[in-house]
């Protein structure tokens, strides 16, 4: 039987998996290798080719209020205000992708790295140059990156991403779900935001580890 695991189906435009970050990385300090997280794009807005319009974008920056308000991340807005901004989480989630062949492990890392220069320092990480930039940060080849960046195999395997959390059935990002447990079933830890105090004891009591040694 395959070993205990966590799926996380997440995506790398989306607020909520941004607060959620920092109890991916609790999560990963307390249970090491112990617990190996498998990262699955969910695809939130993929192929968006609209501008962000004025209305969106307010509804975008309350979003993000309610995630501040929540989680204390810091947050500014501007990035939204690039003349023509497309809200397309297709680059970034591929981009996840790529850096995923790598290192399961970095590509979680990076998940957080690409949101953060979304969300706290005004990077547009719907642009590939961005996207090699941050990469290139966790030593990633950034000529490599750029190569790889548009073939149709990684596209494709992007896509599929997608298609593993609708065949799932997980309708919100961030969902947690982990198994397979002695039958060989698998759980849904959390759909949506759910801060660590509340994630960690639901894993430890899974897992059968001392909460107190973390």
């Amino acid at each position: 039987m395959e070993t205990p695991h966590l799926i996380y189906f997440a995506d790398p435009m989306c607020s909520w998996c941004y607060g959620f970050s920092p109890v991916i990385g609790q999560i990963r300090q307390a249970f090491g290798r112990s617990l190996p997280i498998k990262l699955v794009m969910g695809g939130l807005r993929p192929g968006t080719d609209t501008p962000t319009s004025d209305k969106a974008r307010a509804e975008l920056v309350g979003h993000w209020g309610h995630v501040h308000e929540a989680t204390g991340l810091p947050f500014d807005g501007a990035v939204l205000d690039r003349p023509g901004f497309l809200y397309d989480t297709d680059p970034a989630a591929r981009a996840v992708v790529r850096v995923r062949r790598e290192d399961p492990e970095k590509a979680l890392i990076y998940l957080t790295r690409v949101q953060q220069a979304f969300y706290a320092q005004n990077q547009d990480v719907t642009k590939p140059e961005t996207l090699a930039d941050l990469a290139a940060e966790l030593g990633v080849d950034r000529a490599a990156f750029l190569a790889d960046f548009e073939a149709d195999d990684l596209k494709n395997e992007t896509w599929a991403d997608y298609g593993t959390s609708q065949r799932a059935g997980v309708t919100g990002f961030p969902t947690l779900v982990a198994g397979p447990s002695a039958d060989g079933t698998y759980g849904v830890v959390t759909r949506g935001y759910q801060p660590a105090e509340q994630v960690l004891p639901v894993l430890h009591r899974w897992m059968g580890t001392d909460q107190t040694a973390t």
